[in-house]
């Protein structure tokens, strides 16, 4: 299984991608990624089997666009959200400077 970068069309296994994400926002659900070969750096949404890739618009986030990552699974805690996938996982911390979401 390989998960693109929408930015430079390279392609990562789920270990290299999911090590690059950083800064859970437990607020608005959102972790933020950055590509390991070109520097772009993106907001997704860990969902069930996929991943939801969008943009932040009056304090929601939209999703426009998905990639399935059969297997996928999520477990939020309260300053971090644990990623899943088959054996492995990964931890990304909620960072402590985030603006609450707009109600």
């Amino acid at each position: 299984m390989l998960i693109p970068c929408f930015a430079c069309e390279s392609r990562f296994g789920p270990d290299e991608y999911f090590g690059a994400c950083s800064d859970y926002n437990r607020g608005l659900d959102l972790v933020s990624w950055t590509c390991p070969r070109c520097g772009n750096r993106d907001d997704l949404r860990v969902l069930p089997g996929e991943l939801g890739f969008g943009y932040r618009h009056r304090g929601r986030f939209a999703v426009h666009a998905r990639v399935r990552v059969p297997g996928l699974r999520r477990h939020r805690g309260d300053l971090r959200l644990d990623i899943l996938l088959d054996r492995a996982s990964w931890r990304v911390s909620a960072s402590l400077h985030q603006r609450p979401a707009a109600r």
